[in-house]
């Protein structure tokens, strides 16, 4: 690739190890950045080598930093951080994406499903949020970070009455950090995926009849890939996007337009 838009940034991405979370790291280091990611723990080592192995290697030839750790835990977004300045001396860039999406029945939605939910997708975003922002306010030399928030922060979902709350969450999070960074030069905006074929909902279009009734919704006429979320994500990292702030950035095919 000859443009390379993020060429001497520091980009930080919170649950990289697969999905969407994965797309964007490739993404990031295939325009230049040097990036550090977020993951769980040993049980996504080999994914966290694969992505090791992809972005290391021609044509990248990027950096990565793997860091792992509990989203939910204030003192995980405080280690990325830290660990990404050490390697690095920066963080230009932040991404939190780190996210779970259980399906379940509103009515016997289980207390301990929609606490974990509520910790690692808005508890998480908040706290890797503030310790990103803290750190590019130190520099004094401004950032973007960007929320990925869902095409379920603007519609409903029988089965995600504990999850498009937090979507709703990291969009709201995002505007009212636009507000509160925008004097430290730190541009905050949301990038809103719609139905994207990720381990979060692979059994849920593993259904030929539902994925059938999904794409026909779809004016684009497929389902989403994690690679079609990359583009926006470099787009809202560089300096294309350099007068964008409490943005939210809809990548769903055209689903939302066409959903009457």
């Amino acid at each position: 690739m000859s443009i390379k838009l993020l060429a001497g940034k520091v980009v930080a991405i919170t649950g990289a190890a697969t999905g969407i979370g994965r797309a964007i790291a490739i993404a990031m280091a295939e325009h230049g950045a040097s990036v550090a990611v977020n993951y769980l723990d040993i049980s996504q080592d080999l994914e966290i080598a694969s992505l090791r192995t992809t972005i290391e290697s021609a044509p990248i030839c990027g950096s990565l930093l793997a860091v792992p750790g509990d989203i939910s835990r204030p003192e995980t977004s405080q280690n990325l951080v830290s660990e990404t300045v050490k390697q690095y001396g920066k963080l230009d860039v932040f991404v939190s994406n780190a996210g779970i999406c259980k399906f379940a029945d509103f009515l016997t939605l289980p207390s301990p499903l929609f606490e974990r939910t509520l910790a690692i997708n808005l508890g998480g975003a908040f706290y890797s949020v503030q310790a990103a922002a803290q750190q590019m306010v130190s520099q004094g030399t401004g950032g973007s970070i960007i929320g990925v928030s869902s095409i379920s922060a603007l519609v409903g979902g029988a089965g995600q009455t504990h999850y498009t709350p937090t979507k709703a969450g990291i969009l709201s999070l995002m505007q009212s950090c636009a507000a509160a960074l925008g004097k430290y030069g730190i541009r905050c905006n949301a990038i809103l995926p719609g139905t994207i074929k990720t381990a979060l909902n692979e059994e849920d279009l593993a259904d030929d009849v539902k994925r059938e009734y999904m794409e026909g919704r779809i004016p684009l006429g497929r389902t989403g890939i994690p690679e079609d979320i990359g583009g926006p994500a470099v787009f809202l990292a560089s300096d294309l996007s350099k007068y964008m702030s409490g943005s939210q950035l809809l990548v769903d095919g055209g689903l939302f337009v066409n959903l009457q």
